[in-house]
Parts: structure tokens; C-alpha cells; sequence
């Protein structure tokens, strides 16, 4: 043993600490200009940022007017990395303190449209169903291209003052990120350069955009500076891919792979949505890895029992369940739970967080299930409208829950409580179709700009006969005179034939996951009919 150690490699502690130091420093984010500019991969990306900026023609150096409020800046440090944690690049970049804007002086108008995730998983059960491809592109330095109304002025960024010219500011031309208007300026910019380029914007979703060719057809979505792409021809795709590169600084990232915290995997089986990384993310944040899992997320009676006690630390809870209600993207099996929990984020108890905390065990055991889009060879939109009676403690409403499948699994999901106390079950399944019937037209509306034509109204099957028989009858009597005119939609659509109201049995409904606590039997079962599941090997 003491031959081996004699000849074993000196090694320096000092020195072996510093090595250690970077290598930690470079795995974090920085959070500081000062932190930054000692690591060598964060340099460089800080200096191709402003190298981006002055070839974008984004500001010009000026002298400081007086009486003009002048924004400061900030360096912003963001790891990317790819769905299996890997690192792709280092990501610096420079934002504005927009806080310290004025209306009608710094900014204008500030809104700007993004694609919703009912669009999104829309156009991946349609790509599946055609069995298209989809791409994605990212565009770097999006909200640099947008053009400035307003006079707006900078400080010059830290680490890249002009010597001998400290006391001068930007003057901005093109958007910065952390300005008001920049989404704004943004969506104007590309907004504008799909409208030129004979694109067609959709009506249903302002982020949306198709441009058909004979029989061909393209398809864009944006979501502020990534672009889902897909449609029937590689030619209209490419083309779209090399037009776009001349026209804005793109990255081509091929295959859609990762968005938006969603992983999608697309092989011979179709396309798989999951949030697998986002999900044991969550499980890690709130320190429940250890913890036991269980099958179902929450209990029937979980409601109705618990500590009664305010819970001490609402940004937790809250924390919480906005991490719940993101992984709601591509999971409908966590999406009653979330909708429940996310009405006490004022005032919650402490049943509520430990009902939150089950939330998450059961997310930790099933971190890896997601959503399986495949071809059928009939797909079919056919939607779901379930309600509860008064299961709300509180306020004795009703719970409304929606779902939509097109040929296999369900792409189109939703659980709410309703506005109104419903004074019988055929009152508040009633107001659930409703609901259900206003998305039922959107639906259509938005497959007949893929291209997708329904003729024929859209099945809404319910479980009560009663509330199948109001929205059929036009009849008002003593049942039916105290409902909101408003959830008379419903008879408007079924006689236009935008809707079937049909009748399905109780255990045939998909949409009774989304309306109330289930038995483990029943919602294992519910959720395997929704298409939730693992991949396909």
C-alpha cells in the first residue's frame, strides 16, 4: 500500500479547490455581471450578445437628454439544456429594468398574442392523425427586431462602457427584452412578415398561421420566439425554413423534440407529449423525492377532512400549484386536482397543503406517463361534458369538465367550477355542456384552417338525459326558467347542427376524471382511456 501511494501522482489542494470552484461556478447560473465575467463561457456569451445587438442596429450611442427617463439594464444568465438535462450553450442575456417605464411616455401598447396549448396539442394530434413531421425553429434575439414608436433611452450595459464616454446612453430603435412593448413590437414585426409572405392568420388563434398551395398546406405556430412548423409538403417546409433564415437570424433545431418544457418523441408509433423532466423538476423542488408514492392524486373523502388550520407559507402553496397547473399541459389525469387546489392560493389550510403534497407523490410515480397521439383510420372529433353536483364545501357550486379526442387520444381538456349554484344535477351537467359546446365550435373552426372540414355537428356525449333533453327542447318551463339565457347556447348549436347532444353511460364517461376525487380502479382506468400512458416501446 505505501509502494502505491509513493507512486501515485502528487496532487496540489490549492489548486485542486480552484479547479473544483470553477467547475461549480460554471454548472450555475450567475447571478451577477461580477460572478459572470470570471467564468470564460459566460464571457463569450455575453460578448456574442452585444456583438448580436449592434448588427441588428438595435441602439446608437448618444449624448443623455434632459428630461428624459433613461432605463437601466441588467445581464440575465440562462443554462439551456435539452430534455435530458444535457447542456446545450450558455445563454447571457441583456434585459431592461422595464418596471421603471412610464405609460404613455417609455411605452404604448404592451399585449401580444402567443399560441394556446390547446392549439399546440390540436396541431399534434392533426400532424399525427396525417402522419406529418413537425419542426421547430427558434429565433435569436426575437424581440430585437421589433421596431420602437417611442423615444426610449438605455444606460449602457455593465462590463461594456465606452471608456471616455461613460456619461452617454442608448438610444433605443429596435426592442430590448425586458421592455413593455417588446412582445408587442415582435408579434407586429413577424406578424406583418407572414401577412406579406401570402400566409393566412388564423381567426381562432392569433398565432397561428396556414398558407395553402393547391393541395398543400403549411402550418405555423409561434409562440413568442419559438416556431412549431409542420404541414403535407417538405417542399413548402424547407422553403419556408431558408426564407425565414434571410429574413431573421433563425437556428433550425430540426425535429420537434422539446417546447416549452414538453418533450415530444415522434416515431413510426405517431407523436408522444410529455412533461417526464418538468415533472421529477417539481418533485425535486418541493423535496419529495423520498416520499412514498400513491395511485391516485387525491382521495375521495380528502375533501371533506383535514386540518383546518391556515397554512403558514402561502408563496410555497402557491408555488405549488402553479407548477401543478403547468404540468396540466400534457397530463388531464393531474388536471381536477390542480383546478382544486388552485382555489385556496389567498387563503389555503393546511389540508390543503398536505393534499397538495399527495398531488406530488403521485406525480413522482408517474413522471414518465404522457400522452400517446397515433393514426386511426377514421379519426373523429368527438367531445365529453361531465359535472358534479355541489361539491364545493364552501359555496355548494358545481364542478364543469370537458374533454375532446380526435381518432385516439384526448388532445383537449378542461376543469373548472362554475360561476353559478346549480339547483339540480340536470342544471349543472347542463351548464357543463354549455361550456363543452362553446369549445366544441371553436374546435371546428380551428381544424378548418388546418384544412379539415366537418360537416357534420359535433358529438357531445353526457350522462344525463335530463340535460340532453333541455338543450334539445326549446320549451321554457318551471325546470328550466331560472338558468342563465346565456347556457341557452346550447340550443342555438345543437338546432344549427354545430353539436349532437348524445347520451353515453355513466362508466363510459371520460370526462368524470376531471370533475371529481375517483377511486383508484376508476381513475386507472379513466386515464388509460384518455390516452395517458407510457411510450410505446
Amino acid at each position: 500500500m505505501n509502494k502505491i501511494l509513493e507512486k501515485a501522482p502528487r496532487v496540489d489542494l490549492e489548486e485542486a479547490a480552484q479547479v473544483i470552484e470553477a467547475c461549480l461556478l460554471a454548472q450555475e447560473e450567475p447571478q451577477n455581471y461580477d460572478q459572470a465575467a470570471e467564468i470564460e463561457e459566460w464571457r463569450r456569451a455575453m460578448v456574442q450578445e452585444i456583438s448580436m445587438i449592434e448588427r441588428n442596429n438595435t441602439w446608437k450611442l448618444v449624448d443623455k437628454p434632459e428630461k428624459k427617463n433613461v432605463i437601466s439594464v441588467k445581464w440575465i444568465y440562462k443554462t439551456k439544456t435539452g430534455a435530458n438535462g444535457e447542456t446545450l450553450k450558455h445563454k447571457a442575456r441583456l434585459v431592461a429594468r422595464g418596471f421603471s417605464q412610464e405609460h404613455g411616455v417609455d411605452y404604448q401598447e404592451t399585449f401580444a398574442p402567443v399560441s394556446r396549448h390547446d392549439t399546440i396539442r390540436a396541431i399534434l394530434a392533426y400532424a399525427a392523425q396525417r402522419k406529418w413531421k413537425l419542426y421547430q425553429m427558434d429565433v435569436k434575439l426575437a424581440f430585437l427586431n421589433g421596431e420602437l414608436e417611442e423615444e426610449v433611452y438605455v444606460s449602457q450595459p455593465p462590463g461594456f462602457v465606452i471608456k471616455g464616454k461613460e456619461v452617454k446612453v442608448l438610444r433605443l430603435y429596435k426592442a430590448l427584452y425586458g421592455l413593455k412593448q417588446a412582445p408587442r413590437a415582435w408579434y407586429g414585426r413577424i406578424d406583418s412578415y407572414f401577412i406579406q409572405n401570402h400566409f393566412e392568420r388564423s381567426m381562432n388563434d392569433a398565432a397561428l398561421y396556414i398558407k395553402k398551395k393547391g393541395k398543400d398546406v403549411l402550418i405555423v405556430s409561434l409562440y413568442v420566439d419559438d416556431i412549431i412548423i409542420t404541414g403535407s409538403s417538405d417542399h413548402l417546409i424547407n422553403t419556408f425554413k431558408e426564407n425565414m433564415k434571410r429574413e431573421l437570424e433563425m437556428t433550425d433545431l430540426g425535429l420537434l423534440n422539446y417546447f416549452l418544457g414538453m418533450e415530444v418523441i415522434q416515431d413510426d408509433q405517431g407523436i408522444f407529449l410529455s412533461q417526464e423532466k418538468y415533472a421529477n423538476k417539481l418533485v425535486d423542488k418541493f423535496g419529495m423525492r423520498s416520499s412514498k408514492v400513491v395511485s391516485t392524486p387525491l382521495t375521495p373523502q380528502g375533501k371533506k377532512e383535514g386540518d383546518d388550520r391556515e397554512y403558514g407559507d402561502q408563496t410555497k402553496y402557491r408555488s405549488i400549484v402553479g407548477g401543478l397547473l403547468y404540468l396540466c399541459a400534457s397530463r388531464p389525469d393531474v388536471m381536477y386536482a390542480s383546478s382544486y387546489l388552485a382555489r385556496y392560493m389567498s387563503a389555503p389550510k393546511m389540508k390543503h397543503c398536505q393534499e397538495a403534497k399527495r398531488v406530488l407523490r403521485y406525480v413522482k410515480g408517474t413522471s414518465s406517463l404522457g400522452i400517446q397521439f397515433t393514426s386511426v383510420e377514421e379519426p373523429r372529433l368527438i367531445g365529453y361534458s361531465d359535472s358534479d353536483w355541489g361539491g364545493s364545501i364552501e359555496d355548494k357550486k358545481s364542478t364543469s369538465g370537458y374533454v375532446f379526442t380526435l381518432g385516439s387520444a384526448v388532445f383537449c381538456w378542461q376543469s373548472s367550477k362554475q360561476q353559478t349554484v346549480a339547483q339540480s344535477t340536470a342544471e349543472a351537467e347542463y351548464i357543463a355542456v354549455c361550456s363543452a359546446a362553446n369549445q366544441a365550435v371553436w374546435l371546428q373552426r380551428l381544424l378548418k384552417d388546418f384544412g379539415e372540414e366537418i360537416k357534420e355537428g359535433i358529438p357531445i356525449l353526457c350522462d344525463n338525459k335530463s340535460a340532453i333533453a333541455i338543450g334539445k327542447n326549446p320549451v321554457q318551463h318551471r325546470r328550466t326558467k331560472h338558468i342563465e339565457i346565456k347556457y341557452h347556447y346550447v340550443r342555438e348549436a345543437e338546432s344549427k347542427g354545430l353539436i349532437q347532444l348524445e347520451y353515453c353511460k355513466g362508466e363510459d364517461q371520460l370526462a368524470d376524471i376531471l370533475t371529481k376525487a375517483l377511486s383508484g380502479t376508476r381513475f386507472e382506468d379513466l386515464r388509460r382511456q384518455l390516452g395517458v400512458q407510457q411510450r410505446f416501446d
